[in-house]
């Protein structure tokens, strides 16, 4: 199983759409699991690697450079939520999870 992880300032909006694109891929058969915590929370599992993915929310991409220098040092991607995949409607989350694959695609 790939595990993501969305990084958002505190975890509350990001829970619901890591929840809604967990349930499309579980629908889908696809071993991909999403969770979601806070910056600092994020920027420790980056450090323990406890992830295959990082993603970092519209709401706290001013933090995105100093958590990609923790991705990098550990060798895994992250990456930017753009601002229109970050809604828990169906389209959107469709939006979220390709950009998901694609990212674990390309690892």
């Amino acid at each position: 199983m790939k595990k993501v992880l969305i990084v958002c300032a505190g975890g509350m909006s990001s829970s619901l759409v890591a929840k809604k694109v967990t349930a499309l891929f579980q629908t889908a058969g696809k071993a991909i699991e999403v969770n979601a915590t806070s910056v600092y929370s994020g920027q420790k599992a980056i450090e323990d690697d406890q992830f295959d993915l990082y993603l970092v929310s519209p709401q706290t991409s001013m933090f995105f450079d100093q958590l990609a220098k923790f991705a990098n040092r550990m060798h895994k991607p992250i990456a930017k939520i753009p601002p229109q995949a970050y809604v828990p409607l169906p389209q959107q989350t469709q939006m979220l999870a390709d950009l998901i694959e694609g990212h674990l695609e390309n690892r």
